[in-house]
């Protein structure tokens, strides 16, 4: 099939709005942060591989939020706000990853087709005709996808230009922030479109990228020695992960990034008005997708 398998595709942290969820060994989830429109209710969720979460933009008119999980069966299950429509993913079927966005929850079929709903005044919806992909991620108000191939398209608003992605190649993973986009390559660089005041004009310069995610204003990176690396706003701390080692994956929120240990365990960084960092006491968190030790690291 186009995707990968359901294994590869797992997600175990993902940062929201104003709240953070996480995918224990087990299969169940946790949340903490604001619930205020149900985003947290996820105690009764069974058998997950993958979770994702929506509302990067930090506004005040932003607060609400949704959460998604991908079961191991292929089929979703949701919570939280469903104001748009982006919440009614819940008879989907044969899906191998999932993106949130703001008011958008985007579903990849194991035929690389890409399954939407959710608000569609941008454009971010418009995703039917596209085919062979192999990873996707939501912004606000625009969607992106990774082709079979390598290449990458996008769907949505391009005010700042974070769907100007046409020309990009060898990509392997994508994430769409508030206005901006960014794409790693199979080499372990990052390519960057959109806002910069995100940061979009330094990521260039990161190498050795096993894992990103984008924020609002800000965007993250996971190296294959375990590193967290950022760059962009770092108005309330959000960016403050260059001490952090032992990752196995990252995740950035709209004023808040995550990590999570090679022992399952979390660290964060940033934004806390609503308790989204209170992810210390969180154990048995696990990802599928582990990063290659690098050489310099098995020399150690």
């Amino acid at each position: 099939m186009y995707a990968s398998d359901l294994e590869r595709a797992g997600t175990a942290i993902a940062a929201g709005r104003r709240h953070s969820v996480g995918r224990h060994s087990d299969g169940t989830v946790v949340a903490v942060g604001n619930g205020a429109a149900g985003e947290c209710d996820v105690s009764g969720w069974r058998d997950v591989v993958s979770v994702a979460v929506g509302n990067v933009h930090s506004a005040k008119n932003t607060g609400r939020s949704h959460t998604v999980g991908l079961r191991s069966d292929g089929s979703v299950v949701t919570s939280g706000w469903n104001g748009n429509g982006q919440c009614s993913a819940n008879d989907w079927r044969g899906i191998v990853a999932v993106a949130a966005g703001w008011r958008t929850t985007l579903g990849l079929r194991s035929d690389g087709t890409v399954l939407a709903t959710g608000r569609r005044d941008e454009g971010q919806c418009q995703v039917d005709a596209w085919h062979g992909i192999t990873a996707l991620s939501c912004g606000d108000w625009h969607s992106v996808a990774v082709r079979v191939d390598g290449t990458v398209v996008a769907a949505g608003a391009n005010r700042r230009g974070q769907c100007a992605v046409g020309h990009w190649s060898n990509v392997t993973a994508v994430a769409a922030g508030y206005m901006h986009t960014i794409g790693l390559r199979a080499d372990g660089c990052v390519l960057a479109t959109g806002s910069p005041d995100a940061g979009v004009r330094s990521v260039d310069r990161w190498t050795d990228i096993f894992q990103l995610d984008a924020g609002s204003h800000h965007c993250v990176g996971l190296t294959v020695d375990g590193r967290a690396v950022a760059a962009g706003d770092n108005s309330h701390g959000q960016c403050d992960v260059g001490k952090w080692s032992g990752l196995v994956a990252v995740a950035a929120g709209s004023k808040h990034t995550l990590g999570l240990r090679a022992d399952g365990t979390v660290v964060s960084a940033g934004e806390n008005g609503d308790g989204q960092c209170n992810v210390d006491a969180w154990t048995q968190v696990e990802t599928v997708c582990r990063p290659p030790q690098s050489e310099t690291a098995r020399r150690r």
